[in-house]
């Protein structure tokens, strides 16, 4: 454990890591639950289509998230 008597603490770094690590489990959440679901629902070959449906969405997302951490990047300089 690092001895961190006297360092202030970075929030703005903290918010970053905990946005990611919230985004990752929202995009395996979204892929990995959707896709059983859609396989139990409606069979396999309908959950292999799922699962390309909810990759697309969650590449979306993932751009979004990119384009929005850029933009906040830019005004922060």
């Amino acid at each position: 454990m690092k001895d961190s008597l006297g360092q202030p603490t970075n929030v703005r770094a903290q918010r970053r890591s905990e946005q990611r690590r919230l985004f990752w489990v929202v995009a395996v959440f979204l892929v990995v639950v959707g896709s059983i679901t859609i396989g139990f629902v409606y069979g396999l070959p309908a959950a292999v289509l799922g699962l390309g449906c909810l990759l697309t969405g969650a590449g979306v997302l993932g751009l979004l998230w990119l384009i929005l951490t850029l933009m906040e990047r830019w005004v922060n300089k």
